[in-house]
């Protein structure tokens, strides 16, 4: 595991100066016990203000993020791990995930979180699991790192995806992730900035993508990364000392 840089160590001329994008998980590092506040929305703003754009990378769901999407000062959404992109206040998303039949895919879903429960009965369906179109999500409260291991494998042998983050489980399909749809959206909505003009922000294992350098060679975790940080692949360059929203504020007024 290599050494994450502090981000309070990195001087003022830095490559942090030529950030023109901020590409965001949300929950746990946005939020602030599971809400914004009103020092994350000036944030939000003052970036806005400086021509910073962010785009929100979330496994939240579809019906979640269409309305964030429209309110907030950024400029894009990405919600269920790299599923769908809302562009700017646009109420009908882009699909990055090619669904054929989305009713059988739904039910394809539904079956396989069955199937997981046959062997872990105690999951329950995620209160916003109703409003998804690409993936199916469960809590994550209460399930051991041995469990949530057995439950990825169990999804693999089913022809499934799985991830997880602070909040949720997810059943996904394959190769939908967050820098996939993420470098999708980069190219077809932002051709204009070069990979050293991202900043991609994350706090857990579903952020992994985004910390992967090959892509994103700039790229910060919160400070509660560090829980997971023996459990990541790819590690963020560089770690706050705030944790949660209050982190993705120290950066922001490193960038703006």
């Amino acid at each position: 595991m290599h050494r994450l840089l502090p981000l309070s160590e990195v001087s003022s001329t830095n490559r942090f100066s030529n950030v023109r994008l901020v590409a965001t998980d949300m929950d746990g590092t946005l939020t602030k016990k599971g809400k914004f506040t009103s020092e994350l929305l000036q944030s939000l703003q003052d970036l806005a203000t400086a021509g910073i754009e962010v785009v929100i990378v979330t496994g939240r769901s579809a019906g979640w993020v269409s309305g964030l999407a429209y309110y907030l000062p950024i400029v894009g959404a990405i919600a269920e791990n790299g599923g769908l992109f809302f562009f700017g206040e646009s109420e009908k998303p882009v699909a990055l995930t090619p669904i054929p039949d989305l009713v059988a895919h739904r039910q394809q879903l539904a079956s396989a979180f069955q199937q997981l429960q046959t062997q872990f009965p105690h999951i329950q369906e995620s209160a916003d699991n109703r409003f998804r179109v690409t993936d199916w999500t469960f809590d994550v409260k209460g399930l051991t790192t041995d469990e949530i291991k057995t439950l990825s494998h169990l999804c693999e042998q089913m022809g499934w995806g799985f991830t997880y983050s602070n909040v949720q489980c997810h059943i996904k399909p394959l190769g939908q992730d967050k820098a996939i749809g993420l470098l999708q959206v980069l190219r077809e909505y932002f051709p204009q900035y070069t990979p050293e003009q991202v900043v991609t922000v994350g706090d857990s294992p579903n952020d992994e993508s985004l910390f992967d350098e090959r892509y994103f060679p700039l790229s910060v975790g919160v400070a509660n990364v560090l829980e997971y940080a023996d459990k990541l692949q790819h590690q963020p360059a560089y770690v706050t000392f705030a944790a949660e929203g209050e982190g993705f504020c120290e950066l922001a007024r490193m960038i703006r």
